[in-house]
């Protein structure tokens, strides 16, 4: 892919924390990043909720959105070329079955095929507090190479507002996958 334009799988889940996913398909799209966007229906009641949001509003975020339960898209094969996937935020339901090897929607079939396939996968999860299985899925997820980026803000660049908290945590993850980013100050070591 390298003399194609870079192309993410974004997946949004049913946890709290759909602003994450809204700004970081909009810094996609400022960098000419091709987005391929798959929502489960949690995570599609929780975008509304949450962000006040109807799909004909989402639509312009992505290049392309898939139907959670179109197990045969694109997506879903190891011959689709892409460069990484993030699911943000990603609920603990998608941990487990993720780390379970159960692809019981295109969201998790594209996990899946993203390990598979040995390339980058973010996971930012929202949840708080975590049990013992949350975090054993989450260290078996871990010890194969995925990226646990957990929606935990810093306060070292000294936050405004809501945005400034955003702004920390996308970057943070558009660092996991060398997209530069001047979303927030970054530490300088000088108090």
């Amino acid at each position: 892919m390298n003399n194609e334009r870079k192309r993410i799988i974004v997946g949004i889940t049913g946890a709290s924390g759909s602003i994450y996913a809204l700004k970081f398909l909009k810094i996609l799209r400022s960098v000419n990043i091709e987005s391929h966007l798959v929502i489960t229906h949690s995570g599609m009641k929780v975008l509304q909720y949450e962000c006040n949001l109807t799909m004909p509003t989402i639509k312009n975020l992505a290049d392309f959105i898939y139907n959670v339960d179109d197990i045969g898209a694109a997506i879903a094969s190891g011959s689709f070329l892409c460069d990484a996937m993030v699911i943000i935020p990603c609920s603990m339901k998608t941990i487990g079955s993720i780390a379970a090897g159960i692809s019981d929607n295109l969201l998790i079939r594209a996990a899946d095929v993203t390990i598979k396939e040995g390339r980058p996968l973010v996971l930012v999860p929202r949840e708080t507090p975590l049990s013992p299985i949350h975090l054993e899925n989450m260290l078996k997820l871990s010890r194969i190479g995925i990226k646990i980026v957990p929606a935990c803000p810093g306060f070292y660049h000294k936050p405004d507002k809501i945005d400034d908290l955003v702004n920390i945590m996308v970057g943070k993850i558009c660092d996991q996958l060398h997209i530069k980013n001047t979303l927030f100050n970054r530490w300088s070591g000088e108090y």
